[in-house]
């Protein structure tokens, strides 16, 4: 595999090398870094160093990554609170802290290994073997409506109504601050930040990212708020959010890095969707209740 070529920004002087991988690439931890340093799959400035060297800023940085163990995504009977389910689609309302596919760190317990099992197979191929079925995405700490199609015509024509927003979702966030309008438009392109590849961030020449919202409701240093999404980036309510400064409660990336007693990830929550129906092509309409963490969050800011 070809090297991953890395320069040191001037910010990360004095910063430790497995510290400074870990934050430059996705999915490497520190553990991880620390051993492609000993194993000399790093070079900086074409020489091998300690684990422990300090950037002084500037370098030139090689990194060979090994080749990816495959993953293989398993049935496995993990129960799914399905919302709506026929021939053709599936609609569950996945919790925070579950994600959505096999991944490098997340084998299994992902929302395809279930779907897997409770559809006995019966999911579209369009994604690959490793993301069966998986129209769109949401974050693993995000919680709420996701769609899956249950064979290649529906994920098609669901594909579409994604790429030309008909396919709309709805959330509900609580936001630190106060909001100063009640309603608003976020239009600022997304893209990865430029030096700190596991975030999003508004970049200039990044792709189009549209976010609508309204506030719901206020309370003493928070603001519960739903927004709609025109375009479907990664993170981009959470980047949205605090592009404007109001960053989504327990949202240690985008936020406040100390995580939220009672909150296992962001309070952020897929409560709408809408989409026309595959085979019938008539509006599907439906939504879900906000999870216990969620309203008892709510409760805890109103007083």
């Amino acid at each position: 595999m070809e090297p991953i070529r890395l320069r040191a920004s001037e910010e990360s002087k004095n910063q430790r090398l497995d510290a400074f991988l870990a934050s430059s690439l996705d999915g490497l931890t520190r553990s991880q870094a620390t051993r492609l340093i000993e194993s000399g799959e790093v070079a900086v400035d074409g020489k091998s160093v300690s684990k422990s060297y300090k950037l002084a800023g500037g370098e030139d940085i090689a990194v060979t990554l090994p080749e990816p163990e495959p993953v293989e995504a398993v049935p496995q009977d993990i129960p799914l609170d399905v919302v709506y389910e026929d021939a053709d689609v599936i609609v569950v309302n996945k919790p925070s802290g579950m994600v959505v596919h096999p991944a490098p760190g997340h084998p299994d317990g992902t929302l395809v290994n279930a779907l897997l099992y409770h559809c006995a197979g019966t999911l579209s191929g369009i994604g690959g073997a490793l993301r069966p079925g998986i129209v769109h995405r949401i974050d693993r700490d995000t919680s709420g409506l996701i769609i899956a199609a249950k064979n290649d015509a529906a994920h098609q024509y669901l594909s579409v109504q994604l790429a030309d927003h008909t396919l709309a979702r709805t959330y509900e966030c609580i936001v630190v601050g106060a909001l100063r309008e009640d309603r608003g438009t976020v239009d600022a392109p997304i893209a990865r930040h430029p030096t700190d590849r596991k975030r999003m961030a508004v970049v200039a020449g990044g792709r189009e990212a549209v976010t609508h919202w309204e506030v719901i409701a206020r309370y003493p240093g928070y603001t519960h708020v739903r927004c709609r999404l025109e375009t479907g980036r990664t993170h981009q309510i959470r980047v949205h959010m605090a592009y404007i400064g109001h960053p989504i409660l327990g949202d240690t990336v985008y936020g406040a890095k100390k995580e939220v007693p009672g909150l296992t990830g962001q309070c952020l929550h897929a409560v709408g969707l809408r989409f026309l129906h595959p085979r019938t092509h008539e509006v599907v309409e439906l939504s879900c209740p906000l999870p216990d963490e969620f309203t008892r969050m709510l409760q805890k800011i109103r007083k």
